[in-house]
């Protein structure tokens, strides 16, 4: 406790705070979007939204406290938008289920320190490619919902580039903001369904259904892994921070585990946010930016106890704004996959397959497109890697005397 005092500061603090904010104005509307689609009850929400809160809160806190490391944690943001098309096919039990067996592979993929040698031999364009296909449809909705709404989404966009153009940081916020507003001045939110209540923790036991686990957990564990923690390791690297990925990905993943009963569907390394309290902007002293983890821990546990607030106050918005508000909060992820799928010319081919078999939305013999986009991706990308280099050995032994 002596050393949090003399390392405590308002900098980092404030780091910490704003990390959480845009969490809740940003990858939350996400978890909101999904719990429409399934056409939840506020109850459940409300417990999912504590579950993920709670969890980021003390994983992002324990882990800071033990590291002297700005540790963010979060929710999965690419999990929660592959619940958005796959909830409405399962029940919410069997849903948990596959929670369960996505944080248990994230899990034994820690504590056996297998992390970086999956990574390598994964091919990166096809699963930035899965993770943009993915998102796409986000990004669509957002302009299909002009023709809707198109005073408050034209006046998201605009708030947005401003924002974006002249002070970044805060641009999901000022999205929000405007967004309530407009809605406001149109009498389009529900003001009388908004409750000020502590949050329930509802526990739903889980089933097992194979549908759910290879439609939901597999995908769900490959995303978190690949669009969560590669990024997230990549921001503390940049930062200077040398920490290995096994403890933060092991008691992420436990935590995982312990929450989905009560309807987490995953908790991880942060990357966006993680930016904001590893940055020079949190402290001068990179030894005591830690501080901002543990605040911005101690600031999940607060929110997530109000959890039943956040959801009666989510369910009264438009849901043209919360699409809106998604879309938006996940341009800088989509152009993301969009960049690392294209980068590299000889797995262009087989990224581009990936991406359009997963943002087509397909279904066949029960598999969802994210599992098929997969598929897809890594047979064009072996069937045309095994080509080339055939080529090339073909040409080097008839090349020589």
């Amino acid at each position: 406790m002596d050393t949090l005092r003399k390392d405590l500061s308002l900098s980092a603090v404030i780091a910490g705070f704003i990390a959480v904010i845009i969490s809740y104005a940003g990858p939350l509307i996400i978890v909101f979007q999904a719990a429409k689609q399934a056409h939840l009850p506020n109850d459940v929400v409300s417990s999912w939204i504590w579950a993920i809160s709670i969890g980021s809160g003390i994983t992002g806190l324990f882990l800071s406290w033990r590291l002297r490391v700005p540790v963010i944690t979060a929710w999965s943001t690419p999990g929660a938008a592959l619940l958005v098309s796959m909830l409405p096919g399962v029940t919410l039990p069997q849903a948990i289920g596959a929670y369960v067996v996505a944080s248990v592979i994230i899990a034994v993929v820690g504590l056996s320190g297998a992390f970086d040698k999956l990574m390598s031999r994964l091919p990166k364009a096809i699963a930035a490619a899965m993770l943009a296909g993915i998102l796409f449809r986000f990004g669509a909705e957002l302009f299909t919902s002009i023709q809707l709404q198109p005073a408050l989404v034209l006046a998201m966009i605009a708030s947005y580039l401003i924002f974006k153009r002249f002070s970044p940081r805060y641009a999901i916020l000022s999205v929000l903001i405007v967004g309530c507003a407009v809605s406001a001045f149109f009498g389009e939110l529900n003001s009388s369904s908004i409750t000020i209540a502590v949050a329930q923790p509802v526990f739903i036991a889980p089933e097992w259904s194979w549908h759910a686990i290879i439609n939901i957990g597999l995908p769900l564990a490959l995303v978190t892994l690949t669009g969560q923690y590669v990024p997230g390791m990549a921001v503390l690297r940049t930062a200077g921070y040398s920490t290995p990925a096994r403890s933060i990905i092991s008691v992420t993943a436990i935590g995982s585990v312990l929450m989905a009963p009560f309807g987490s569907h995953g908790l991880n390394l942060a990357a966006i946010t993680a930016a904001i309290c590893t940055g020079r902007e949190a402290h001068e002293d990179r030894d005591k930016r830690y501080i901002a983890g543990i605040a911005c821990g101690v600031f999940y546990i607060l929110m997530g106890i109000f959890g039943a607030t956040l959801a009666s106050v989510f369910s009264a918005l438009p849901k043209e704004l919360i699409a809106s508000l998604a879309g938006l909060a996940l341009f800088g992820a989509i152009s993301a996959g969009l960049t690392g799928a294209m980068a590299d010319e000889k797995q262009r081919e087989a990224a581009l397959i990936t991406f359009l078999v997963t943002a087509s939305g397909m279904s066949f013999l029960g598999l969802a497109a994210a599992f098929w986009g997969l598929i897809f991706g890594l047979v064009a990308h072996f069937v045309l890697t095994w080509t080339r280099q055939s080529q090339t050995a073909a040409i080097a032994g008839g090349s020589r005397p």
